[in-house]
């Protein structure tokens, strides 16, 4: 083989090669939370429909808003006419335009400030999806940190119990330890297994909730980051409240409720007064329909133009229609205290929820801690000969699941300040 054939072999190898090493080498990279996120909003399916549920209801509003603008119509047809020359209440006409615009109509402009201050419903429902988008996205990824990490330990040990039932079994054929103590160092071992398949089937499920949410497809590996993110506030609580108060959706939602029967109310009222419309028509007729016959005057060519005043002189409608307007706006006004009320009890419960969970995290740290110290100071025992390996992987054991209660504490607190900061309006500043 020459030199120039050896050369073109060790390039289309590089080439068949090259991709898949490169592909590895993505699929190796860390997704960070703020990844995560990013895709989540990205991806989401119920930010779409939200989105467009929020397109419909500007849409409903632009319907109740059409009637105020310039609507203008046209058609043309053909009739036979026996007699006077009348079909619905207009003579037949071979081409009719007709010109309609609402100017004062105060019902109808009622229906459309409520028709858009609920369209502001739905775009407050778009900001709330896309927080638990992130809150369900942040949790999940958190979760599977969590979860990861206390595999690597139950792992650990796994490998301390198979230890500890050796050396027990050793023991109990040295006449040294009652059989029962085999039977308990298998229990701590299959309890050992246990959770590593439960948290083996937790770590797939989380896989998979985040694949559905960020988009990432089944081949590419998700490689968390290790790196913990802080989710505290110092905001005082009465602060915190505030600012609750300002942007909780279900508090925004109320309002909106109740400047829309306020709008609805006022409309009713004014339905009093006489209504006010700019109407037109055109019409071109034919003597086929033997107009000339029953009128004096044929004209070929008719246009009207004017306003149209409609006065209200007994309208039973419209007092049902303010009775029912104040009715639902006194349950508006109650609905929104309600709201305001439960929406600060609520944030002072997740408040009192976040300082437990702190507290709880430090008693998990320093029993972690102190776990830690016991084992250095097992180490050195057994090192010195003073301990037996039982006792060393024992201590072990007693470590590994102060670690494990430990990151539950811990992710417990992140779930306790993330639902804290859903509640105040600031999660949008932290994942911008």
């Amino acid at each position: 083989m020459n030199k120039s054939s050896r050369g073109l072999l060790v390039a289309l190898a590089l080439i068949a090669f090259w991709p898949a090493d490169f592909a590895s080498a993505q699929d190796s990279e860390k997704l960070t939370m703020r990844q995560a996120v990013a895709l989540a909003l990205q991806n989401s399916r119920d930010l779409a429909l939200a989105r467009v549920q929020y397109t419909v209801a500007l849409n409903e509003a632009g319907v109740d808003r059409a009637a105020f603008q310039p609507n203008l119509y046209t058609g043309s047809g053909l009739a036979y006419t026996s007699g006077f020359p009348s079909i619905g209440g207009d003579p037949p006409a071979v081409f009719q335009m007709s010109y309609n615009q609402a100017v004062f109509n105060p019902l109808l402009k009622g229906q459309q400030h409520a028709a858009e201050d609920r369209a502001k419903n739905l775009k407050l429902e778009l900001d709330r999806i896309h927080d638990d988008v992130i809150v369900r996205a942040a949790t999940s990824y958190l979760e599977l940190a969590k979860v990861r990490h206390s595999l690597d330990l139950m792992r650990k040990e796994q490998a301390s119990a198979e230890k500890i039932l050796g050396v027990t079994r050793e023991r109990v054929v040295a006449n040294q330890e009652l059989p029962i103590e085999v039977t308990r160092s298998e229990l701590a071992q299959a309890r050992v297994a246990e959770r590593i398949i439960k948290l083996e089937g937790r770590e797939e499920t989380l896989e998979q909730q985040i694949r559905n949410l960020t988009g990432i497809p089944n081949s590419q590996s998700i490689d968390v980051d290790t790196e913990e993110p802080s989710f505290a506030t110092d905001l005082p609580l009465s602060e915190m409240t505030d600012q609750a108060i300002k942007s909780d959706p279900s508090i925004l939602e109320a309002e909106n409720e109740r400047l829309a029967r306020q709008h609805l109310l006022r409309g009713a009222h004014l339905s009093y007064w006489p209504t006010v419309d700019v109407v037109g028509q055109y019409s071109l007729l034919s003597k086929f329909n033997n107009y000339d016959e029953f009128y004096k005057k044929f004209v070929r060519n008719n246009v009207d133009l004017g306003v149209r005043i409609t006065v209200p002189i007994f309208a039973a409608k419209t007092r049902a229609n303010v009775a029912l307007a104040k009715s639902e706006l006194s349950a508006a006004e109650l609905t929104l205290g309600n709201k305001r009320q439960q929406v600060r009890l609520d944030v002072q419960q997740k408040a009192r929820t976040v300082r437990e969970l702190d507290a709880t995290r430090e008693v998990a740290r320093l029993d972690l801690k102190l776990a830690q110290e016991s084992l250095q100071l097992a180490q050195a025992k057994f090192d010195e000969g003073r301990l037996t390996l039982r006792d060393i992987e024992q201590a072990r054991l007693d470590e590994s699941d102060k670690w494990v209660a430990f990151l539950d504490a811990d992710f417990a607190r992140q779930q306790g300040q993330l639902t804290l900061l859903q509640a105040t309006g600031q999660l949008a500043k932290v994942f911008q």
